[in-house]
């Protein structure tokens, strides 16, 4: 530690013994370095916040997705082009310095490297514009810095405005064309289904049709078979309730005994038929068996009577005729059908491939007509979407944030750089010094020279000074702080400017 010490109390009196030669060489570093710093011009830098939205107009519509990440490169591609940065300098203060298209290139390769267009969110974007010029004050940098900004927000309004309408030009003309073709192609497509048609007339209405005709026929067919059936029965029924029914009944006076009976079990019998109920019908049979054992006593009765016509039996009678009248119905109508479901299967099977290229012509036709349909209720939407879009400038841009006022520059840290430049000022005096004093072969301490030579140092005098020589010193030191005070008030008067030229832009 003891070591340490002497050392470095060695190096501060080597630096101290040639301290002028330390001052000089700070003084010649700071002010090379605070020229460079001046030279550096200050940047300022203006941010504004945009809202645009991203919607494709065609793509809402026709449902085709539009793609968000595309979008948002064609948002900063358009406004950073070249053609919109050439726009940019030759409407603020910085197109009065060019004179070439070469000035213009170089221009125009230097502020794209200056301007950023950032993406916040989908639809937030933040365009940031750094500028400085040292030929310019740091009031006039900050104010181009601020109208760069504005003029790009300009320009893009500028641009979605005109571009808004192009694009309801564009997309109405894109759906014109596409219509129009639609439009041939269906026409192509019935005419062709006409002229098939006319060559056979048997499948017009197309395959599908005809199957849907014949399985409604056989449906009905089918339905006519139950009633036909149902009829018939009935018609059955009807003629066994004739059949046990007499013609005439016993008349011309009162009827008694065995026949009178008999009489009334008949007209009773007949009446239960009449209503309906079938032979086994409890009732019906119990009324048979009485009438069946009521002949046979009537028989032994004997004894004649006029008869008269039986009014059960034309009942039955008529009711028979009916039921013949729609058993013929049916049966004609059911022969009806079976011929045309005939001649139907007949047609379906004899030209099967004509039937297969009618049904594909039909089929065409319909995909082009519906497309068709729904292309043009397409552009009905558009065309109506389009109209209040340029009709009442419904465009969505809007400014978030307007362009910031710089207060203060960005860049470069003047004050710090300052202060470094100080420092390394002082710091390369001191080195400067404390090399020197390695090169010439002196030591600053008694144990230094007894380390050195490896003898021992018998001891040392202290310097003496007259009082002449303590006048020039001190005198001598005096000049020192006062120029070490003056690279302080130097580096002060440096900070002044700074903070003043700031407080001027602000």
């Amino acid at each position: 530690m003891t070591n340490i010490f002497d050392e470095l109390r060695a190096a501060l009196f080597s630096v101290w013994h040639r301290r002028w030669l330390a001052l000089a060489v700070a003084w010649g570093v700071c002010l090379l370095g605070w020229l460079a710093v001046a030279m550096v011009p200050n940047s300022y830098e203006s941010k504004a916040r945009i809202f645009v939205q991203l919607d494709d107009m065609l793509a809402d519509v026709t449902g085709v997705p539009s793609n968000t990440k595309r979008d948002i490169e064609r948002v900063q591609q358009t406004l950073t082009s070249a053609v919109n940065l050439e726009k940019v300098i030759r409407g603020t203060p910085m197109g009065a310095e060019i004179s070439s298209p070469k000035e213009m290139e170089a221009a125009v390769l230097s502020l794209g490297k200056k301007i950023k267009v950032e993406n916040d969110k989908d639809n937030l974007f933040t365009i940031t514009a750094t500028y400085g010029n040292g030929s310019n004050s740091d009031a006039a940098n900050a104010k181009i810095a601020q109208a760069i900004v504005q003029k790009l927000i300009d320009l893009f309004r500028e641009e979605n405005l005109s571009g808004n309408r192009g694009q309801v030009n564009q997309s109405m003309d894109f759906m014109d064309q596409q219509l129009a073709a639609r439009q041939k192609e269906l026409d192509v497509a019935q005419q062709k289904k006409i002229a098939f048609e006319a060559q056979n007339p048997s499948l017009a209405g197309g395959a599908s049709a005809a199957l849907a005709k014949l399985e409604s026929m056989r449906a009905e067919l089918r339905g006519v078979d139950s009633d036909l059936a149902a009829a018939q029965s009935a018609l059955a029924a009807i003629s066994g309730q004739m059949a046990g029914t007499p013609r005439t009944i016993a008349g011309g006076g009162s009827v008694g005994g065995a026949r009178g009976a008999l009489a009334d079990a008949q007209a009773q019998l007949n009446s239960l038929r009449a209503r309906g109920l079938t032979e086994n019908h409890p009732d019906v049979i119990a009324a048979r068996n009485q009438v069946n054992g009521l002949r046979s006593a009537a028989a032994a009765e004997g004894g004649g009577q006029v008869g008269i016509a039986n009014p059960a039996y034309t009942s039955l009678e008529s009711i028979r005729a009916e039921r013949q009248a729609n058993v013929q119905s049916l049966s004609a109508r059911r022969a009806s059908l079976q011929s045309e479901v005939n001649t139907l299967t007949a047609q379906q099977f004899s030209n099967p491939a004509a039937a297969a290229e009618y049904q594909q012509i039909v089929r065409d036709y319909d995909v082009l007509k519906t497309k068709y349909d729904e292309l043009a209720r397409q552009r009905e939407e558009l065309k109506i979407r389009g109209s209040v879009e340029t009709e009442h400038n419904a465009v969505k841009f809007q400014v978030i944030d307007p362009p910031t006022t710089p207060r203060s520059p960005i860049a470069p840290n003047r004050p710090l750089l300052l202060l470094g430049v100080l420092i390394m000022g002082l710091g390369a005096g001191s080195a400067t010094a404390f090399a020197v004093s390695q090169l010439r072969s002196t030591f600053a301490t008694a144990s230094k020279l007894e380390k050195s030579l490896g003898l021992p140092v018998l001891g040392s005098i202290t310097q003496v000074l007259t009082d002449s020589a303590r006048q020039v010193r001190a005198k001598r030191l005096k000049f020192f702080y006062a120029a070490c005070a003056g690279l302080g008030g130097v580096f002060a008067i440096l900070l002044t400017i700074e903070f003043v030229q700031r407080g001027m832009v602000a």
